[in-house]
């Protein structure tokens, strides 16, 4: 009799235990935010507290202390490349991001140690990487703690953190024009490229890096004579003799490109000519 009961106990015991629980919403939701800054993937996993009538910096996030950046585990970033931190070189690879928010600055900290739960445990001996940027106020209250990207170049952007009005934010730099001009010495320099849309890439970074316009000129042609005659390839033309002062080819060029919009429907590409001409 013993024996029956403890096992009816035990199943019983083991029905509780497996049933189902209650599925709530997470109170601070995790968050996955990431782009591509010059050839770099770079991608942060958050939680996302929120005010809820709190003062947060001072208060509910102390002042000169060791934070998470976030809520529960502590926020994670990753590069698929190398890449430079307010002119601070670091490794590709995956790191806790944790915050040190002050009055006047904030210490920003790229941990190796990516087992820890929020800060506790924090050692900097871990730390790959330390710096300071100014801490700032904003107009607009976020009630959400948010990080976003911003002010995008080709190899650059910053990564904000925003909460109520407060804002910190740093600069993520990739190397890119040494890779790219590279690649052009490579394919266009070097050799003949049997996709005449090669050209008109090289020409491109050149008028977009305001190098020899000559040599973009010489380019933008090879791509024309290799069958890209196309509206915006001949507007890029356009636009090299314009840099080069011969305004004259320029406005004819302008000229063609415009037919060539108007014959693809492409107003944009239309205005783009018209404007480029009144310029000149």
């Amino acid at each position: 009799m013993k024996t029956r009961l403890l096992f009816l106990t035990a199943l019983i015991f083991l029905g509780f235990n497996g049933m189902a629980q209650i599925e709530m919403p997470a109170p601070s939701p995790t968050f996955t935010v990431s782009g591509k800054i010059g050839f770099s993937e770079v991608s942060v996993t958050y939680s996302r507290p929120s005010a809820k009538g709190r003062t947060v910096f001072g208060e509910l996030v102390p002042y000169d202390q060791i934070w998470r950046t976030g809520a529960n585990a502590s926020t994670k970033i990753s590069f698929s490349e190398d890449v430079m931190l307010e002119g601070k070189l670091l490794q590709a690879g995956e790191y806790a991001l944790y915050t040190i928010p002050g009055k006047e600055e904030w210490t920003i900290i790229l941990s190796n140690n990516l087992e820890l739960w929020g800060s506790m445990g924090y050692n900097n001996d871990d730390d790959a990487l330390r710096f300071t940027v100014p801490a700032q106020s904003v107009s607009s209250h976020y009630e959400t703690f948010t990080i976003s990207f911003s002010d995008f170049t080709s190899n650059s952007a910053y990564l904000n953190f925003k909460w109520e009005k407060s804002k910190a934010k740093f600069k993520i730099e990739n190397e890119v024009d040494a890779k790219v001009m590279a690649q052009i010495k490579d394919q266009v320099i070097d050799n003949t490229p049997s996709d005449a849309g090669v050209y008109f890439q090289a020409a491109t970074y050149y008028f977009n890096t305001d190098r020899d316009m000559n040599d973009a000129l010489q380019f933008v042609n090879a791509s024309i004579e290799g069958g890209n005659e196309r509206y915006w390839v001949v507007h890029l033309k356009a636009k090299i003799l314009a840099k080069l002062g011969k305004k004259m080819e320029a406005k004819q060029a302008a000229e063609a490109s415009m037919a060539l919009a108007e014959e693809a429907g492409n107003p944009d590409y239309v205005r783009l000519n018209e404007k480029l001409i009144a310029e000149l």
